[in-house]
């Protein structure tokens, strides 16, 4: 018989004077009609239709035309909405909203109690509308006569025995007991009496015991027979006492459904409900003034997740959408809004929520806002890429300069949740510069937190900035004067350690960090010596595979080398290495001095002797004359004043001093620096040897001046004078000069002889140095 009916259904869809398309069946009990779901051919909306074969069931025929019949002419939000009904030959059909039967949840004890009190009071509702506006009976109230539309309100329907209690030939009267099932939820007098006694009872009775059967199979899963009924196996215990005078015997003293609504509306009572005040309110939203507003968005607070999904969907998300756009709902709406757009699909999301939430981004509410940027984790999933880089991230930058500190900390707050919806052109444009421009905020949190949030954002920079713009953020919060903006600057660059060279982390991290490890607070050393420790592991693991050296192997290694007489390798005082490197520089020198520009022929150098031994005499040649050279002014010249050879090492030296002024130029004190020319000029003194003339001609064994030696010629030059020269004036001989170097020189030039005091000064017995200074 299925079989057929099905077979019959299928004809009639494909036939094209019928306007909707079956689809699948549903499954209804206790019941002369079969459900199938259903389609509107014209534009593809869904719909429910009722279908009664004729040819099948005649008996119950008048039952049916009742349904139909009553259907065109109930209207009420609480009574299943019917779209149209068809009556052929074969078949009756009733075309409703798309509804599934409530049967199907009560069997498998799906619904939650909050929402079970929230579907009971829309059948009272609609009954006591029923008994008391229309003046009827409906006749079959249990649980496959209610219905849930697809916005998960409960409707009621099979109205095949609905009849007014005015019509004197009213179909309760004579076909109620054709009703499948009718048995089991017949109330005890018409058992006994027929269905004709109900006129001598009050109108609602029949009713009110239907109700009472609805609730305990609502609760308890299900009704098997009239033993059950009054039972108050898990009914709430706020509804018992009403429940049971529902299903009282004796029909004048049941409770009537208007009555039952009005107790479970008392204050404390079993209809007093978020959910059900929620439900009272929606509809009227927009015509409440500020205090009734504000009451409904106090109960949108109590609101949980186990509240049906498709009513607030379909039903309240609507109307709050309008409020909150129009109505000045405020974030509370908002809140709501987004809780309940969580539970959207995709399509529905962006077609319902997303064009409204682009418009409130450009609302100037700062109150709006904060909402809207504290639940964007929410619904940043939901939203497209192009429509967060085009229109929510250039309506969210007015948030970086509002003068609201609580707006610019929360709109850096939600680049987290933006960023992976940006594209790199707007992150390390637009995105960094507002971060730049926070980073410097008057307030510490906002500093702080941007801080934070340039290290979680570290992977979604650009390679070749992402380094420059780390480095520079973090160092900088290092010297930051709030505390945990500083702890932030070590945390993010222990965790962007990757991002960063090896180089970057000997030569601009670590210099940095060192200043923190005796920072006045605790918290920040200790995590500046966790940070130091992460970055010093890394630099030796990668100089661990770094070669030995990089300098070429020397052409001869079979040379000689000089044995340097100060800061040789052996030395092991604290300064010894830094004259040993300059020293060694000098003695491993090889090769051959390349002849000056004149063609003059360099002069040998002499063998090594004391400072204090005056040089031994040279014969001139003859055999090859050579112009004399200018004479030059006899003098004393300083050891200070010495020509010094020119190497290569100043090259060397300007890059130490770039090194220095780069350093200096991050904030550091100025300090007097050893490698200044100066102080170069001093070192070249003391390590090689020093030139005389225009002709070089070595003046000692490159080592330190012999003092001792100095000190005794200059003692026994006091006691015994060399002959021909007086106490008060004597002829001024340079000690570096051989004799008759020094006769020719003092023949050929008038230069002015220097008086030598031989009495040493009484007020001043250290002036030897002065020639040093």
């Amino acid at each position: 018989m299925d079989f057929l009916k099905s077979a019959v259904a299928s004809a009639i869809a494909k036939g094209s004077s019928f306007p909707y398309s079956l689809g699948d069946r549903v499954d209804i009990s206790d019941s002369i009609w079969t459900l199938h779901n259903a389609t509107k051919r014209d534009d593809g909306s869904a719909c429910s239709v009722f279908t009664f074969e004729i040819a099948s069931n005649k008996s119950r025929l008048p039952l049916a035309k009742n349904a139909v019949r009553k259907s065109r002419t109930l209207r009420h939000p609480g009574v299943i909405k019917v779209l149209d009904t068809i009556e052929t030959e074969t078949s009756l059909y009733i075309i409703t909203e798309r509804v599934v039967p409530l049967s199907w949840h009560v069997k498998r004890r799906s619904l939650s109690e909050e929402t079970s009190k929230w579907g009971l009071h829309t059948v009272a509702s609609t009954l006591k509308f029923i008994n008391d506006d229309a003046s009827s009976v409906h006749g079959v109230v249990r649980a496959s006569s209610v219905f849930a539309s697809e916005s998960g309100e409960w409707k009621l329907g099979g109205f095949d025995v609905l009849s007014s209690m005015n019509d004197e030939d009213a179909v309760i009267y004579t076909y109620a007991s054709l009703v499948p099932d009718a048995a089991r939820y017949t109330p005890p007098e018409v058992v006994k009496g027929g269905w004709e006694t109900i006129k001598r009872h009050p109108l609602t009775a029949v009713d009110a015991y239907g109700l009472g059967i609805l609730i305990y199979e609502v609760f308890n899963g299900g009704f098997s027979g009239g033993d059950q009924v009054g039972r108050t196996t898990n009914i709430p215990p706020t509804m018992q006492a009403s429940y049971k005078r529902l299903c009282a015997a004796n029909p004048k003293l049941r409770l009537s459904p208007k009555h039952f609504v009005e107790q479970g509306k008392k204050h404390g009572g079993f209809f007093q409900t978020p959910l059900i005040r929620l439900t009272d309110d929606i509809d009227n939203l927009g015509l409440k003034n500020d205090a009734e507003r504000e009451e409904f968005i106090k109960g949108l607070d109590e609101l949980s997740d186990d509240f049906p999904e498709e009513f607030f969907k379909m039903k309240v998300l609507p109307e709050l959408l309008k409020s909150v756009e129009y109505g000045g709902g405020g974030p509370r709406v908002l809140g709501a809004i987004l809780k309940i757009g969580s539970k959207l699909a995709q399509e529905e999301f962006n077609s319902k929520l997303t064009p409204v939430i682009v418009r409130l981004f450009a609302n100037p509410d700062r109150a709006l806002r904060v909402c809207l940027l504290d639940n964007l984790p929410l619904m940043i999933d939901y939203l497209p890429q192009k429509t967060v880089n085009d229109k929510i991230f250039p309506q969210m930058t007015s948030g970086f300069t509002d003068v609201a500190p609580v707006v610019r900390e929360q709109t850096v707050k939600a680049v987290l949740s933006v960023i992976g919806k940006l594209s790199d052109r707007t992150i390390n444009g637009d995105l960094l510069k507002f971060l730049a421009r926070t980073a410097n905020d008057e307030q510490p949190g906002i500093r702080t937190n941007t801080t934070i949030c340039l290290g979680k954002i570290a992977k979604n920079l650009g390679p070749s900035s992402r380094s420059k713009v780390l480095i520079a953020a973090f160092t900088r919060s290092l010297r930051d004067p709030f505390v945990h903006a500083r702890n932030a600057g070590l945390l993010s660059l222990a965790a962007t350690m990757e991002f960063f060279t090896e180089e970057d982390c000997a030569t601009k991290v670590l210099p940095v960090l060192c200043p923190s490890l005796l920072d006045k607070e605790r918290m920040i050393r200790d995590q500046a010596n966790k940070t130091l420790d992460v970055y010093l592991q890394r630099i030796r693991k990668f100089s661990s595979t770094m070669p030995d050296t990089v300098l070429p192997t020397s052409p001869s290694p079979d040379a000689p080398k000089d044995d340097a007489r100060i800061g040789t390798s052996k030395d092991k005082s604290w300064a010894g290495w830094a004259i040993s490197s300059f020293t060694n520089k000098l003695t491993a020198a090889n090769g051959e001095i390349e002849p000056s520009a004149n063609g003059a022929k360099p002069v040998e150098a002499e063998p090594v002797r004391s400072a204090s031994v005056p040089r031994p005499t040279k014969p001139s040649p003859l055999s090859k004359v050579t112009p004399r050279p200018t004479a030059q002014p006899l003098g004393h010249r300083s050891m200070s004043e010495q020509i010094v050879p020119t190497t290569n090492d100043s090259e060397d030296a300007d890059d130490v001093y770039e090194a220095w002024g780069a350093m200096d130029d991050d904030g550091g004190e100025k300090v007097d620096d050893p490698f200044s020319p100066v102080a170069t000029t001093v070192f070249s003194t003391l390590g090689s040897p020093l030139a005389s003339q225009p002709t070089p001609v070595p003046y000692d064994d490159g080592g330190e001046p012999d003092f001792a030696g100095w000190l005794a010629a200059q003692s026994k030059a006091k006691k015994t004078l060399p002959k021909g020269l007086s106490k008060t004036t004597t002829a001024a001989a340079s000690p570096s000069r051989s004799s008759s170097h020094h006769s020719t020189t003092r023949s050929q030039s008038n230069a002015t002889v220097k008086k030598i005091e031989t009495k040493p000064k009484e007020e001043d017995l250290d002036d030897w140095g002065d020639a040093w200074d």
